[in-house]
């Protein structure tokens, strides 16, 4: 994830090497590292060292790093013959192969890019960036369910893949296979317990499955949500507001035991209200009405 600090220093960058300031290479370096996408710059500029010989000498051996990059960013560019101009640079490598494998990716030809694929891996399986490859193919032929099982045959060998975990709890969503998605987000919790945004897509989904003993645990990681993020969620707050709704019209009927506690649901009508005078005071009539019909209120 990138800092806003990162993005400040990539941004500056940026535009001192737009203006002809120099700094291209590090430039480049920033791009790599952060692992964001500025796939016509990184064309450009890398084309500019690349073409210069005293430039591409004095790289060492980053000059393949480089070669490397600027293909990847070419065929992000649609620049194919680029690509492949790039990719002969450095004959009979394993990192070739990749570039040849994302070449047949970016020309559509899917049957030959996954036989090379499978090709590698035969030589290195547990090549973590080639089976990620074999996931983003089948998206991009709109092969979810493909997808699906690349990713959890990838999360057998990575399981503490935790963008991996997060994506495929993703595309449960999209699909509506709210336990299948659950699952995902418990694994999540576990392994980083202290990320509030894991705990609210955990209570989402519980939300949205319902039912008394869901909405009761939804309720408990929103609240555990607001605790993390210093009591600054609006949405964790609200969802605290809808799982009391949605308890106490559950528990009609039931045992004292099992009716819902009205103060931690006036808490965050409280807390809410407080947030919306603050950041939007005109939405204030509708978030007053909103909890009326839930019947919480401050």
């Amino acid at each position: 994830m990138v800092t806003k600090t990162q993005e400040t220093e990539l941004s500056n960058l940026e535009s001192q090497v737009d203006n002809g300031g120099g700094g291209a290479w590090e430039y480049l370096c920033l791009v790599r590292n952060l692992k964001v996408r500025r796939s016509e710059k990184v064309l450009k500029h890398g084309l500019s060292i690349l073409s210069d010989p005293k430039k591409r000498s004095s790289l060492g051996p980053d000059e393949w790093t480089l070669y490397e990059q600027v293909a990847i960013a070419a065929m992000d560019c649609q620049c194919l013959d680029v690509a492949k101009v790039l990719q002969k640079r450095f004959q009979e490598s394993k990192r070739v192969g990749k570039l040849e494998a994302l070449l047949l990716e970016a020309k559509g030809f899917w049957e030959e890019a996954e036989k090379a694929y499978s090709s590698l891996l035969e030589d290195n399986p547990l090549d973590q960036a080639i089976h990620k490859r074999r996931v983003a193919m089948a998206k991009a032929q709109g092969n979810i369910s493909g997808a699906i099982e690349w990713l959890n045959k990838y999360l057998e060998i990575f399981m503490a893949d935790h963008d991996a975990w997060r994506e495929l709890a993703e595309i449960y969503v999209s699909l509506q296979m709210y336990k299948q998605a659950a699952f995902c987000y418990e694994e999540l919790i576990l392994s980083q317990p202290m990320v509030p945004q894991h705990h609210l897509a955990y209570a989402d989904v519980l939300y949205t499955i319902g039912g008394l003993e869901n909405l009761q645990t939804a309720k408990k990681y929103y609240a555990s949500t607001i605790d993390l993020a210093g009591g600054k969620n609006t949405r964790a707050l609200f969802g605290i507001c809808l799982c009391s709704s949605g308890i106490g019209q559950l528990s009609k009927g039931r045992n004292k035991d099992d009716k819902e506690s009205p103060e931690l649901q006036a808490l965050a009508a409280t807390a809410l209200e407080a947030d919306y005078k603050q950041r939007a005071s005109d939405k204030l009539p509708l978030l007053t009405t909103a909890l009326k019909s839930l019947k919480v209120s401050s």
